[in-house]
């Protein structure tokens, strides 16, 4: 166990500060090779960075590192199939997932297949309460309706009973990402990284849909060029278009950050940054960013909005935004979004008011937090879920309780695969549909079955790597002198941007301090002014929604007595014309 930071061992919210572990010959050996900064170098190691990889990590590049299309099995047969369709003007139906993964590999999709003529593209979002995946209604109504090919994005894999059927007349592929089954559905083609006859180290593995989208339609471009499709009066289209697309739902799908994604993402945002896609324009205009857009605004802002409407009725809303030609239609559809969002948040806070009460009620400590309620909207759970994950920092799981029919969500902390959990709970015959990846996952279940589905979580957590005890340690990058934190400081970070799964933002720690200038703002936050122990060096802080919190009552409290405090160094775009801010996410006793 490492040495606490500071000798915090018990922080005001129950956690004790560990410094993260990093090899000092990595370090030297990356600050040597690479020209990177002492503490560039370190945060690099930290995360397990090899010096060769430097380059590939701070500036990835699309020509560089972008993987071969046809790594991944059923590729090729996928993209000559669409290239047929396309060059035939053959009718092609697509059928989506309801969340933003879903939305942005269905608009990328589509605006491609559009952009080159395709024979008539048509496109469904189903409803939440329609349940997870293709249904065979769906897809028969596409082969009705005259479509000779269907794709699937972001869900098909398990969808056996759907595809089956239609597949022995209609050519069907298959392009997602969730955790298949031992057999794969029999259809034309199946593009997944994780299928279980790919290799495990492959670079494509841990993708959202829509970055295997993206590699479908690169590897279908290439095609259409070789055919002869595209001249002066048919130009080619320029993909790199569709990259902030590919961005968000990246980042929304709560991958990994490294890799292949850290390539989308960080090109995706350069180009998200132009604003050249109305839908998104104007809705982070409606949203109020006004600066180049971080992974933190597409997780944290754009995400809930396009996810609102998936989770509490018309679904296709988001792609429709994502793919409006004009922007009078797009601030139509954003000021929807909005509306719902604002819906969303409010039965939000309700459910988890709930789902707490019941949770701490029970007196216990378990390993997997667990919580149903009965007409919990289906659409919210993954929310609370989620929730619950950062509160307790345990694997949790949320469900819907109608009769007898149960639907649940899951998110996962490290440690645990959200989505193997769920498979195998699914090919043992305790759940009734199931599916997902590493941090996330869906399901359905009698409610006859929520305690054996709760107690084989926490068998299967003892045997597959899960959290024995509760992880209450804050892993900090480093201490910083108040002094030192600054706004070349805060440009030496944004090096290592995008942050998110995979790539969690660095955090310090900052010690013998005091708060003056202390005030609560409106959402419950708490600013201060942090004053270093000779009285002369200040820092801007705040605390985000703790005024009710132990955080925010050490500050509101704080008469001068000193303080060790940690967490993020921003520039403060709010009051600080990009002065250096610290949010501080907790706090310790000198």
């Amino acid at each position: 166990m490492s040495e606490a930071v500071l000798g915090v061992e018990r922080s005001v919210t129950l956690r004790s500060w560990i410094a993260r572990e990093v090899e000092p010959d990595l370090t030297a050996a990356i600050a040597r090779r690479n020209g990177v900064s002492e503490i560039v170098a370190r945060i690099l190691a930290g995360r397990g960075v090899r010096p060769d990889d430097v380059d590939f990590f701070l500036a990835p590049r699309l020509s560089a590192h972008l993987p071969e299309p046809y790594i991944l099995k059923d590729m090729e047969k996928a993209a000559l199939r669409i290239a047929e369709a396309v060059m035939n003007g053959e009718k092609v139906a697509v059928f989506g997932d309801y969340d933003v993964d879903g939305a942005t590999s269905s608009s990328v999709l589509v605006q491609f297949l559009k952009s080159v003529s395709c024979g008539g593209v048509t496109v469904r979002i189903p409803e939440r309460d329609e349940g997870y995946g293709p249904t065979a209604e769906a897809i028969g109504a596409f082969a009705d309706e005259g479509a000779s090919l269907i794709i699937t994005v972001d869900c098909g894999t398990t969808a056996f009973d759907a595809l089956e059927g239609v597949a022995k007349t209609t050519d069907i592929v298959v392009v997602d990402h969730h955790e298949p089954e031992i057999r794969l559905p029999e259809v034309f083609a199946i593009v997944n990284p994780k299928r279980l006859d790919e290799p495990v180290d492959n670079p494509c593995r841990h993708m959202a849909a829509v970055g295997v989208v993206f590699l479908l339609i690169v590897a279908v471009n290439r095609i259409l060029r070789q055919k002869g499709l595209y001249s002066d009066e048919r130009p080619e289209p320029d993909l790199r278009r569709w990259l902030d697309l590919v961005a968000l739902g990246t980042v929304c799908d709560v991958v990994r950050l490294r890799g292949v994604n850290r390539l989308f993402v960080k090109s995706g945002l350069r180009y998200m940054a132009r604003r050249q896609n109305k839908g998104l324009a104007v809705l982070s205009e409606l949203s109020g960013i006004k600066e180049a857009p971080t992974a933190y605004h597409l997780g944290y802002v754009l995400g809930p909005r396009l996810n609102a409407c998936g989770r509490i009725g018309r679904a296709g809303l988001g792609m429709k935004l994502l793919c409006a030609g004009d922007e009078a239609e797009a601030r139509e559809i954003a000021a929807q979004l909005d509306e719902l969002n604002v819906l969303r948040r409010q039965m939000c806070e309700d459910v988890l008011k709930q789902a707490i009460f019941q949770i701490e009620s029970r007196d216990e400590d378990p390993p997997i937090i667990f919580a149903y309620g009965k007409d919990w909207h289906p659409g919210i759970i993954g929310i609370i879920a989620g929730r619950l994950k950062d509160r307790y920092r345990r694997p949790s799981l949320v469900m819907s309780v109608d009769g007898d029919e149960v639907r649940g969500s899951g998110r996962s902390v490290s440690g645990l695969n959200m989505g193997a959990a769920v498979m195998a709970a699914l090919e043992k015959g305790i759940l009734t549909r199931g599916g997902g990846h590493a941090m996330a996952a869906g399901f359905s279940l009698k409610a006859e079955n929520l305690q054996a589905f709760r107690s084989f979580l926490e068998e299967y957590m003892k045997t597959h790597g899960g959290l024995e005890e509760k992880d209450d340690s804050y892993l900090i990058d480093g201490i910083v002198d108040i002094g030192a934190v600054s706004s070349e400081l805060v440009e030496t970070l944004s090096c290592m941007e995008p942050f998110g799964e995979g790539n969690p933002e660095p955090r310090f720690a900052v010690a013998n301090v005091a708060a003056s200038y202390v005030q609560v703002r409106k959402g419950g936050h708490v600013s201060c002014t942090l004053v270093g122990r000779d009285g002369r060096s200040r820092l801007r802080a705040i605390a985000f929604r703790a005024a009710d919190t132990e955080i925010g009552q050490v500050l509101l409290k704080n008469r001068g007595e000193l303080f060790h405090v940690a967490g993020l160094i921003h520039a403060d775009t709010f009051r600080g014309a990009g002065q250096a801010q610290f949010i501080i996410e907790d706090i310790a006793p000198a």
